[in-house]
């Protein structure tokens, strides 16, 4: 991720801290004292395995992910930390565990989201023959395991198990990453509109929010999708003539992102009226992202296009081959990943440490 963009979500959390009647009423310096994540590779620190992997980044698990950071392969799709990671640190919690790694301490905080994870539920893939590369988690499977986990709670609904919920959800800070990049990405080429997945992956992400509302949760974010024409893969999908817009991105991408966000948001404002004793933020990624490969120079980014670990083949460093992807034998990474805005061509990864 650009340091740019984390450093603007870590204040969007901050500023939901100072600005909620939780920290007012709490003495303590750490409003929240744990953090429930979902989501996909945007948030993933490692929820996948043989069955979960995207087959086009099967070597997430291999030198150089995670480089400059961590300095191992912590199963990140990217080079450093996360907007999480930043999360926790500015909590002062400990980086979020997989649910998946039993061997793990999932006591306080737990991270529920899978890499190429999508909104909409794998049989509607299925369904429309849409297999190849898609994994079969959703956003639906990540509330499922959510419910196993707290299980032993007893913790069932706010309204028949109240005193069980409060456990689970006090002072507890909800985060929905980014969701249905994938949804998307998946229907290229299918006979599927734009427009059936923007109402799908909405509804389904909304419910489980609203779940989530009446099983008791007070402080909920939910991240909206960045400007995904301008990743790598997008110019890949939609080659020339595909139209640029005004920052040299994929117009049709960008667009679709960005009226994506605007019907969550509307039903994110529907949500707040029916549960006005929660805190629901939405977090603006898309003119996040909008900004910084606008003026990517101003924030430290000489290649905007590029993906710094790659084939070094192509106009982008990135081709759609297993055997080409980041981490694939004969692939290489560039010497200064915090001047690229992407990491490995599907999205804006490398860190500034």
């Amino acid at each position: 991720m650009s340091s740019f963009i984390n450093i603007s979500l870590v204040t969007l959390c901050i500023f939901i801290i100072l600005d909620s009647h939780i920290y007012l009423s709490i003495p303590q310096s750490r409003p929240f004292k744990k953090v429930y994540v979902f989501g996909d590779s945007y948030t993933d620190t490692g929820n996948f395995n043989a069955t979960t992997r995207p087959s086009i980044f099967p070597h997430v698990n291999s030198h150089p992910y995670d480089h400059t950071f961590f300095h191992r392969p912590t199963n990140r799709y990217f080079d450093g930390r996360l907007v999480i990671d930043f999360i926790a640190e500015s909590l002062n919690l400990s980086y979020f565990p997989p649910y998946l790694n039993k061997k793990a301490d999932t006591t306080h905080n737990v991270n529920f989201d899978v890499a190429g994870c999508t909104a909409i539920p794998f049989l509607f893939f299925l369904k429309n023959n849409i297999t190849l590369d898609t994994v079969p988690q959703s956003l639906t499977t990540q509330l499922a395991w959510f419910k196993d986990y707290i299980k032993s709670s007893g913790c069932k609904d706010a309204v028949t198990t109240p005193s069980e919920c409060k456990v689970v959800f006090d002072r507890a800070l909800v985060w929905i990453g980014e969701m249905s990049t994938k949804d998307y990405n998946y229907i290229t080429g299918s006979n599927l509109c734009t427009k059936t997945i923007r109402k799908l992956a909405i509804k389904y992400e909304t419910e489980v929010v609203k779940q989530l509302l009446k099983m008791g949760a007070k402080y909920i974010v939910v991240q909206g999708l960045p400007a995904t024409g301008c990743f790598p893969i997008s110019f890949i999908l939609n080659p020339p003539p595909t139209k640029l817009d005004q920052i040299g991105c994929v117009a049709i991408k960008n667009k679709e992102s960005y009226h994506h966000n605007m019907v969550l948001q509307a039903k994110l404002h529907d949500l707040r009226k029916k549960f006005s004793n929660a805190v629901i933020v939405y977090g603006d990624d898309w003119h996040a992202y909008h900004e910084v490969y606008q003026n990517a120079l101003k924030y430290g980014f000489v290649k905007r296009f590029e993906t710094c670990c790659g084939s070094r083949g192509g106009a982008y460093n990135f081709i759609l081959d297993p055997r080409s992807t980041c981490g694939a034998l004969g692939t290489t990474s560039c010497k200064h990943p915090s001047r690229y805005m992407s990491w490995d061509g599907e999205e804006v990864g490398p860190s500034k440490g």
